[in-house]
């Protein structure tokens, strides 16, 4: 957790410039926060990384930036995880989320823990190097799969102990329902809107978030917590639907946005969800 120097990476994102900005006027402003990142963080100019975030129809994905596949090592509250700066808008590590993660490790000592939209798997990492008893990590991506179980790996842990489910979650959830298994804590980190060809239909968060809670709570232990956050700026918790399925939700998104955060304070939303009589 060392910032600075020349073994430090900088991954920078811009906004598109609106279309009345003229592109020299924009490229010498790129120029210029560039030239003075590399030297307030004495980082060598080939170790930042440019992004350019562009506005996006719904439904659509930020396309493939390149296919190198190189990962790099970096460390989060103690655990090493794996991610890649080129080849996609985004790293593989979601930094305003690390809060999050760092409750589910503090949360998950000697229990089960079940990871919904697991993505790489870092929350995966924290549970278990939390004291989780054991880990449920489900996800419809094969690549992000294989990434969180190189994550899970990095840190020695592996094995039965460790399962990873390559499914719609809301599928998932609807199946496994009735199962006898039940998780001390579960993160539901779901994602803004998805229409996937491997899920059936989409998942729009606002629409399908008191579906997707309620499910999840029927796997959640009676003492339990269940973190459900996600990134849809205007999201509004049907807090109703929730108490009347017995549950209970307090939001904490201000205590899981970091400092560097701040001056987006709906960079994220976080409930921390129990049932009524916990």
């Amino acid at each position: 957790d060392v910032y600075g120097g020349a073994d430090t990476w900088v991954v920078a994102y811009e906004y598109q410039a609106p279309a009345e900005i003229p592109a020299e006027q924009a490229a010498a402003r790129r120029a210029t926060v560039l030239t003075s990142v590399a030297s307030l963080l004495e980082v060598p100019a080939e170790r930042i990384v440019l992004k350019t975030r562009r506005r996006q129809r719904r439904g659509n994905q930020y396309p493939r930036l390149a296919d190198e596949g190189v990962l790099h090592e970096v460390r989060e509250n103690g655990c090493r995880l794996l991610v890649n700066f080129g080849d996609r808008i985004d790293t593989g590590l979601f930094l305003d989320h690390r809060r999050i993660r760092q409750m589910v490790g503090a949360h998950s000592a000697n229990r089960r823990f079940l990871n919904l939209f697991a993505y790489t798997g870092a929350a995966t990492v924290h549970a278990a190097a939390g004291g989780a008893s054991a880990t449920t990590s489900v996800d419809l991506s094969p690549r992000h799969l294989d990434w969180l179980q190189r994550n899970l790996s990095l840190n020695g842990f592996g094995g039965d102990r460790h399962v990873c489910v390559r499914a719609d979650c809301l599928t998932w959830l609807e199946r496994e329902a009735d199962d006898d298994a039940r998780y001390g804590v579960i993160l539901v980190d779901a994602p803004t809107f998805s229409n996937s060809k491997r899920m059936r239909g989409t998942l729009d968060v606002q629409r399908d978030h008191v579906r997707l809670v309620c499910h999840a709570a029927r796997r959640l232990a009676p003492d339990g917590v269940l973190f459900f956050s996600n990134h849809l700026k205007r999201f509004r918790l049907d807090r109703a639907a929730i108490e009347a399925a017995g549950l209970v939700a307090e939001n904490i998104s201000r205590e899981t946005v970091p400092r560097d955060f701040a001056r987006n304070p709906h960079i994220h939303h976080c409930w921390r969800i129990r049932h009524r009589n916990a």
